[in-house]
Formats: structure tokens, C-alpha cells, sequence
């Protein structure tokens, strides 16, 4: 049997093919967890109270991963929201912020993905650059290098200091939480990864989504997890 890997839904009000509201995850996460190993399945926030028995409802899964997605709200942090973050959903925020105390708590195996690495940073007491100004690094839609800190856990899962990511996003962590350890930067300074001193939570600012099906680096993430979360599974 694959382990079972949760993939934090993402809410929409509107999809062409359905007449009501729905609950999504990128075809891209799902097929790189699929082609690891592991079994996707995506969690639904129900609309009423998006955090409801969450804790209960992950601990059956082997996995997690938390998915990329819109701004966190500022709020979250203690700060005032800029003109350039938008499209805040606070529902989402309630969800993926409540998933990483769940997923800490139960020590669930855990990639953090984009706005997954930023979520776990505020869930965590972090902050966030709200806007990152333009650099010599091109951190929206675009592929760049970032280098990799030798002696951590994404090293060991990496092999390598140094790869080439997809990148896709305008805002980045700040004020890192004590309990995160940077693991990759860019060549601009933007923390790039981390991981958890104790818990089994590794995180990510590109997506690995995007090229794991040709990019052995990329694809080493998700194998990562789907290991972690067999070994969960088979120790219960």
C-alpha cells in the first residue's frame, strides 16, 4: 500500500466545470507525490469551520504537504498589509496555519512548498517580506540558482550545494522562527529553505512541482517524503 500523503486543499469560490465553490490541489503536486510513491489525497477545510478536527483528521495520514497558494494575510504577523499583497483568503489562512501546529504536534513527515515555507515561518512566530524588490535574482516565474547549506537534511536529500530552481513568488521570509534552521539561499540573500531543529518538517520557497518529472533534484523532495511517511507508516 502507498502512504497516504494529505495535500492541504486550496479553496475556490468558482471553477468552470462545477456550479458550486470547490476545493483544489495543483494536478502538479499531486502527480510528483503519485510518481514518489506515495497516495494524494486532498484534505478539505470544510467552509463552516475550515480548522475542525484537524488534528484527529491528519493523524491518519502517513504525510503532509503543504501546498503553495496566495499571501498570508499581514495580520498574521503584526503587520499592515502593503499594496502589492493581495488576494488574502482568511479561510486558508485559518487551515494551513492550523495544520502546521497539528502536523507539529503529531510529528507528522512534512514538505512545506512557496507559501507552505512561509506559513510554517508565521505559524511558527516568524515574520515575512511582504514585497521583495527587484535583485539580480529573478524570484517571479522564473529559474535561478540557490545554494545549499552543506551538513543539513536537505543536503543529504539533495546530494549537492548547489541547484537550479523554479521560482514563483513576490514575498519571503524575514524574521526566521527560532525553531527553523536555514538549509538554502539565494545568491540575493532570500532564504530559499529550512527545516525544523526537532520536528520531521522540511520546507521549500521554489516548486519542485514544476520540473519533477525531469529535474532529478526536484524529484528528490518528493521521494524524500513519501520515505518519510512509509517509515511512519510501517512503524504504527
Amino acid at each position: 500500500m502507498r502512504p497516504l500523503v494529505a495535500v492541504l486543499g486550496r479553496r475556490a469560490t468558482s471553477v468552470p466545470i462545477l456550479r458550486f465553490s470547490a476545493t483544489l490541489a495543483a494536478e502538479a503536486i499531486c502527480e510528483a507525490v503519485f510518481a514518489a510513491g506515495g497516495e494524494p489525497l486532498v484534505l478539505h477545510g470544510p467552509a463552516a469551520d475550515p480548522t475542525a478536527g484537524l488534528a484527529d483528521r491528519l493523524a491518519r495520514f502517513d504525510g503532509v504537504l503543504l501546498p503553495g497558494g496566495a499571501d498570508l494575510g499581514p495580520a498574521r504577523y503584526g503587520a499592515d498589509p502593503l499594496p502589492e499583497t493581495t488576494d488574502v483568503v482568511d479561510f486558508q489562512d485559518d487551515l494551513d496555519l492550523a495544520a502546521v501546529h497539528a502536523v507539529l504536534a503529531a510529528d507528522l513527515p512534512t514538505l512545506a512548498i512557496c507559501r507552505g515555507m512561509q506559513v510554517l515561518n508565521v505559524a511558527l512566530g516568524g515574520t515575512l517580506h511582504q514585497h521583495l524588490p527587484e535583485t539580480t535574482v529573478p524570484h517571479r516565474d522564473a529559474v535561478h540558482d540557490v545554494t545549499v547549506v552543506p551538513g543539513t537534511r536537505l543536503h543529504a536529500v539533495l546530494g549537492t550545494e548547489r541547484v537550479d530552481v523554479s521560482s514563483y513568488h513576490h514575498q519571503a521570509l524575514d524574521r526566521l522562527a527560532a525553531e527553523l534552521a536555514v538549509t538554502a539561499v539565494a545568491a540575493d540573500g532570500v532564504v530559499e529553505a529550512v527545516e525544523h531543529r526537532t520536528a520531521d518538517v522540511l520546507a521549500v520557497q521554489w516548486h519542485p512541482e514544476d520540473r519533477h518529472a525531469s529535474v532529478a533534484s526536484d524529484a528528490a523532495l518528493f521521494t524524500d517524503l513519501v520515505e518519510r511517511a512509509e517509515k511512519r507508516r510501517a512503524s504504527r
